[in-house]
């Protein structure tokens, strides 16, 4: 099976493909012209003599005096919203015949409203005329009341709004919507006007804040919002159709050089099949590519028959609208199920680049051990899709991790194999180099000696914040000469009101001056062994055939006290720390470089030899590799007042901020 990256940029995805290539491309925003609404033709006007029009137009143009003077227009321009609205050269709307009739007329008397005027003036003027032929007295009395009706003021506003509905009726289609925003703009405009004086303002004000009216403009721009939306891009798609006696689909995307399709093809026989859609990619958020399909042709380009690298070497100066053929997969699509996010914390460091496996070297997600990683789809059981904390805004494609399972049977599959060639090995030599320094004999025992028991993939996580009353302990590991002895005693002199460290536990004999309680908890022998036996000690040892050892209950008796404790450790004593309910916070003190190690050191009146500077840095190397993945800090201990400046910080920041933590700590 050959593979390939299918790539937008020429020249990417030379070196390094993994067993299934990403197509790479994107999708940029689309502008899109919207119609606007045809204007109102003029209409065919009755002939009329011109004594009469000439009675209409001198009764228009004292309207238009009276308006004048009367009115006062209100400056809006102080509304940026509505300056870019009368600003724009595309807004195109229908004029509301019922608001028109103030405005000047044309002298060509064209438009649905002034033919409306001039049929009521003209109905008018005939009912005068019929009046004053009328010898009747009751034919008379009538015509009088059917003036008196049309004179209303009513009457005639009532006979301009049904004009105006059936002008807008008659229209071949309904106005376009100008904006959506009618509401807000109406509250915007009834802001500007409160502080007005004048007739007209204070109308204006009275019917902007009635409460039917805002309701209307408020069920106006629902229908606006939905009449404005933009219509979907008929280039862009998917239709099916048969092509060559096969049910095809055929797919149009845009593609952009730098912006990730997000897919992965592989060969199988002669096809080309897209085998994975990775989150967060244009093919992924389109929906229009499903893994399975078999890929046909790329913009009349036949890729059957074609190595991926072929397609990618096809695809590299392709962009713009890609028009794909496609023969949709066979398998039954399962309904979209939306996974929960998961958080990990990496126990292992992870390099795609030197991973033979990974279906896309170019997708790969590098990590190392400790980081934290959110994992956001496990279909794959080998190969999952995450982001790296930190890096979800920067980086919208996820990348390939391996699956627990499946880095746990290779890991598995590769110690066996170092292990065999270890046993083929000839002339081995049991035997090792005897360290001649002395010692302190200080033995820890635990039930859990073994730290690689098992094999480390991932473990689950989750925020927690620490409760102002209940502080975490604060672990202190390092080899000797490291200075973590000294930053702990630091914190204790500086702090006391804030720090402490929990009494230890010794069956040896109390000395005068020693206090119960305060310098050891003084306990026999059968009564150490049995606390031991149940788990209750972090940390236990033989020095001078006494035991000492370090109890779980001293440490919380320090968290109680509303402190927070101090501890120095073994690397033996962090598993059974962390299965405990104390939640501690474990601090790698590292030695710097080794010419920095020994300044230091001569600097405390030491004169190390070099093979022990070389042994400290050796022995720190070693506990990094077997408890790297336990710590959730590493302090570099160049320079003493850096160190504990850095270890205080630390401290402080639990204070503040949520810290991962394992998700069984929370259960």
């Amino acid at each position: 099976m050959t593979t390939s990256q299918l790539n937008g940029h020429v020249g990417e995805g030379g070196g390094g493909r993994g067993a299934d290539e990403e197509l790479r491309g994107g999708q940029p925003p689309r502008e899109m012209a919207v119609d606007c609404p045809s204007e109102l033709g003029a209409r065919t006007l009755p002939l009329r003599s011109s004594a009469q029009l000439e009675r209409i137009r001198q009764h228009q143009e004292d309207l238009r005096r009276r308006r004048e003077e009367e009115g006062r227009q209100l400056d809006l321009n102080a509304s940026l919203r509505l300056r870019k609205l009368a600003q724009n050269p595309h807004a195109v709307g229908i004029d509301n015949p019922t608001f028109l009739q103030d405005a000047p007329q044309p002298q060509a008397l064209c438009g649905a409203q002034s033919q409306a005027l001039l049929e009521l003036e003209e109905l008018l003027l005939s009912l005068k005329q019929v009046r004053s032929c009328l010898s009747d007295q009751q034919s008379q009395n009538d015509v009088e009341l059917v003036l008196a009706l049309l004179s209303k003021s009513d009457f005639q506003s009532a006979l301009r709004i049904h004009n105006a509905v059936a002008s807008s009726m008659q229209q071949p289609t309904p106005p376009f919507p100008l904006t959506q925003q009618a509401l807000p703009l109406a509250l915007e405009v009834r802001s500007l006007v409160q502080a007005s004086q004048s007739k007209d303002g204070l109308e204006l004000l009275g019917l902007l804040s009635d409460t039917q009216l805002q309701a209307l403009l408020q069920a106006h721009d629902g229908v606006a919002e939905r009449e404005m939306e933009p219509e979907s891009d008929p280039l862009e798609g998917e239709t099916v159709t048969q092509w060559g006696g096969e049910t095809v689909k055929i797919v149009r995307i845009e593609k952009a050089r730098d912006v990730p399709l997000g897919a992965t093809v592989r060969n199988e026989m002669d096809s080309v099949i897209i085998s994975r859609i990775v989150r967060g990619g244009a093919a992924e958020r389109s929906g229009l590519l499903s893994e399975g399909d078999e890929i046909l042709e790329i913009n009349g380009v036949e890729i059957r028959g074609k190595d991926v690298n072929q397609v990618f070497d096809i695809l590299a100066d392709m962009h713009g609208l890609l028009t794909f053929v496609l023969i949709p997969s066979t398998q039954t699509k399962p309904p979209p199920v939306k996974e929960s996010v998961v958080h990990v914390k990496a126990h292992f460091d992870y390099d795609p680049s030197d991973d033979p496996y990974v279906p896309c070297r170019e997708l790969g997600l590098s990590f190392q051990k400790g980081d934290i990683l959110h994992i956001i789809s496990q279909a794959d059981p080998n190969w999952w899709q995450a982001y790296r904390d930190g890096d979800e805004d920067n980086q919208p494609l996820a990348g390939l991790v391996p699956g627990k399972s499946f880095q746990q049977q290779r890991e598995a599959m590769k110690q066996t194999i170092e292990e065999d060639k270890e046993s083929e090995k000839p002339g081995k030599l049991w035997c090792a180099k005897k360290n001649k320094r002395k010692r302190k004999k200080l033995l820890y025992s635990h039930r859990n000696d073994d730290l690689d028991e098992e094999i480390l993939t991932y473990e689950e996580m989750a925020l927690y914040h620490q409760p102002s009353n209940r502080k975490r302990p604060i672990a202190l590991i390092g080899p000797n000469s490291c200075g973590q002895a000294e930053l702990r005693q630091r914190l204790l002199s500086s702090q006391p009101e804030r720090f402490a460290g929990a009494v230890p536990h010794t069956t040896r004999s109390r000395r005068e001056a020693e206090v119960s309680g305060r310098d050891y908890h003084f306990v026999s022998r059968q009564a150490f062994e049995a606390e031991l036996a149940a788990g209750k000690l972090i940390e236990s040892g033989e020095f001078e055939r006494n035991l000492y050892g370090t109890s779980s209950d001293s440490v919380r008796q320090v968290i109680n006290a509303g402190k927070i404790c101090l501890l120095c450790l073994h690397t033996q004593a962090l598993k059974v720390l962390r299965s405990s309910d104390l939640k501690p916070y474990i601090i790698f003190i590292a030695p710097p470089s080794q010419e920095r190690l020994r300044a230091l050191l001569l600097k405390d009146g030491k004169s190390p030899k070099p093979e022990e500077l070389r042994d400290i840095i050796e022995k720190a190397r070693e506990m990094e590799q077997s408890c790297g993945h336990l710590f959730d800090a590493v302090i570099v201990n160049t320079d003493p007042d850096r160190a504990y400046g850095e270890l205080l910080r630390l401290i402080n920041k639990l204070d503040t901020e949520p810290q991962w933590v394992p998700c069984s700590w929370l259960r």
